[in-house]
């Protein structure tokens, strides 16, 4: 007869809209039975949990509480919301320098308390902030994930399905490279029902319109200014694709989900993170999957790289 079952431990260090907003997912879901919440703003933390636990009532039961970086030890996994927002004109590589000084705090303490966890990454600009995460935390490259472009992704497969008319979840469509302007979608290999889509659209007696296609795009890339714009800030989408890649790593799932790790030896590009269909488990990245990209996805996937690559030396000799 087995023994008892361990607490499932969650940290989230940053409590801003982001974190809070995935760990009331968190708790909804019944993944976690801990949920441990770290920010530099201790009351905000505590004013957070406290909410948080008067829903608990409500959802299955889960200990919540505001901690500290040593309340990172045993968590399956450490989700990394904190950092500074984006100044209007404020250039990428600023906002890489400012986040990257907060995460050289950050990053060190949390990997001391837990450094046999795995930490999730979803401060911007997070192929860059993936990169230094595993630079300094010390851990091995596949316990380091960014959040990527999952919600790039997911906005994609959205407005997609919307053109086409049909579920979200029969879209089979990716975002790859960075989570920014210089994201590439894999027009080649998107389908529906194991259909390309110009298969699909003569399968249903209408026109394939790339120009209607490079529209979607245009407002997948750009939905988080037009969200901003609107109400300041994103937080829902991203907290439940958060949900999603934390339940593939602490259920085992080996979910495939377009996430940023340390990419070595993929088309040439090495020694950088970004977003690839990737292959998650309880062990983290279990293995980045290799597109059969065409020469122009190809070509944009590398300035993408090059892109992030120059950025992150940047920060290095900041």
């Amino acid at each position: 007869m087995s023994g008892p079952q361990q607490p499932s431990r969650v940290a989230i260090v940053g409590v801003g809209n982001v974190g809070a907003t995935f760990a009331y997912t968190l708790l909804l879901s019944g993944l976690a039975t801990e949920i441990v919440l770290v920010d530099v703003n201790r009351e905000r933390a505590e004013g957070e949990a406290m909410d948080l636990v008067h829903g608990v009532p409500f959802a299955p039961p889960a200990r919540v509480w505001a901690g500290g970086y040593e309340d990172c030890a045993g968590a399956a996994v450490t989700v990394i919301t904190a950092g500074a927002n984006q100044r209007p004109g404020e250039s990428r590589l600023e906002l890489s320098k400012r986040n990257t000084v907060i995460f050289r705090q950050v990053i060190p303490a949390v990997a001391q308390a837990n450094p046999d966890g795995i930490i999730v990454v979803a401060t911007n600009p997070v192929d860059v902030l993936t990169y230094e995460t595993w630079r300094l935390s010390g851990l091995p490259p596949e316990r380091v994930i960014g959040s990527g472009t999952i919600l790039d992704t997911a906005r994609f497969r959205y407005l997609l399905s919307e053109h086409f008319a049909v579920d979200p979840r029969s879209v089979h469509a990716y975002i790859i490279g960075e989570h920014g302007d210089s994201e590439v979608p894999v027009w080649s290999l998107a389908n529906i029902a194991g259909m390309r889509l110009p298969a699909f659209c003569a399968s249903q007696g209408r026109p394939y319109e790339p120009a209607v296609m490079e529209e979607i795009f245009r407002q997948t890339r750009d939905a988080a200014y037009e969200i901003i714009s609107r109400k300041g800030a994103t937080y829902y989408a991203i907290g439940a694709g958060l949900l999603r890649l934390v339940e593939a790593i602490v259920r085992d799932q080996r979910t495939v989900l377009s996430v940023s790790s340390r990419i070595q030896g993929y088309y040439g590009l090495g020694d950088v993170s970004f977003s690839l269909p990737t292959v998650v488990d309880r062990s983290g990245v279990l293995q980045p999957l290799r597109l059969e990209l065409d020469e122009r996805e190809q070509e944009l996937l590398r300035r993408s790289a090059e892109i992030l690559l120059a950025t992150i030396r940047d920060v290095e000799r900041s």
